[in-house]
């Protein structure tokens, strides 16, 4: 094992990360515990906001800011995605522990939200806004669709800096050794690849949409097929849930799977738009 190692740190630039880049809590005082995934939902929010505020999509539905306020951090962050994401992973990934304790819904200190459960979330809470507000839910849709992949970038930091989520081991030169992992292989860096291609590429790409189109529903359903391609693509190189594995032909994981319907609903929306 020794030899392992030193061969791996002379042909090939490879980063071992400090426990303190990969402990859940950012601040530990006793009962005190600020963890760095709760940072980067809260920090998301904020920038979420920020960008809401003077988009132009939210500006045509005639929200101000304090519609936006309750929008992004009721309706969005409570409602939508914490709640929503609390449920989506109980029924996705620990089903049999729901079943068996409808209770462990509420441990949320246990950890575990879903992107996919999040996402349903966000959707029918933001049906509830718009029916109250009196707007066009769709364009609605378009509105928030194009300020998501900043929350999706920056929680996939978190996820990184939390040494969770990792990816299958690697050869590559680019590898990371995580503390969190038990094995203490070098892995893909797969939260980041997740944080580029969630994050960077894909508000690349919804932005250029809203440049070109004002059609309603366009900015949206393209948000579904190409968060749900990319995260596709991405999950090959993401060790799969220890508690899951593979879910379908000892290739495929939950979240790809997820990702199938999410670029179907996406496709028919299109189809929907251009109608």
């Amino acid at each position: 094992m020794v030899l392992y190692d030193i061969n791996i740190h002379v042909f090939s630039m490879i980063i071992e990360l400090s426990d303190f880049f990969n402990n859940p809590s950012l601040i530990d005082l006793g009962p005190l515990k600020i963890q760095y995934y709760a940072v980067t939902w809260l920090l998301s929010a904020v920038l979420i906001y920020l960008f809401l505020k003077s988009n132009k999509i939210i500006n045509e539905l005639g929200l101000v800011k304090e519609d936006v306020n309750d929008m992004v951090f009721m309706y969005g962050l409570f409602f939508g995605a914490m709640c929503g994401g609390r449920i989506g992973y109980m029924f996705f990934y620990g089903f049999e522990q729901l079943v068996n304790n409808p209770f462990s819904l509420f441990y949320v200190w246990q950890g575990g939200l879903s992107f996919h459960g999040g996402l349903v979330g966000v959707i029918i809470s933001l049906f509830v806004f718009s029916k109250k507000k009196k707007i066009d839910y769709l364009r609605l849709l378009d509105g928030v669709a194009l300020s998501m992949p900043i929350g999706l970038g920056l929680v996939r930091v978190g996820n990184f800096l939390n040494g969770e989520l990792y990816g299958k081991i690697t050869n590559g030169s680019w590898g990371f050794i995580f503390p969190t992992d038990p094995f203490g292989m070098l892995r893909h860096p797969s939260q980041l690849y997740e944080s580029i291609g969630e994050g960077i590429i894909l508000f690349g790409i919804l932005y250029f949409l809203s440049i070109k189109t004002n059609a309603r529903g366009i900015i949206s359903s393209s948000f579904l097929i190409f968060y749900g391609s990319i995260r596709f693509i991405i999950e090959f190189f993401r060790q799969p849930d220890a508690h899951i594995g593979f879910v379908a032909f000892d290739t495929f994981s939950m979240g790809q799977i997820l990702c199938i319907p999410m670029i179907i609903v996406g496709i028919l929306m299109l189809i929907y738009s251009k109608k």
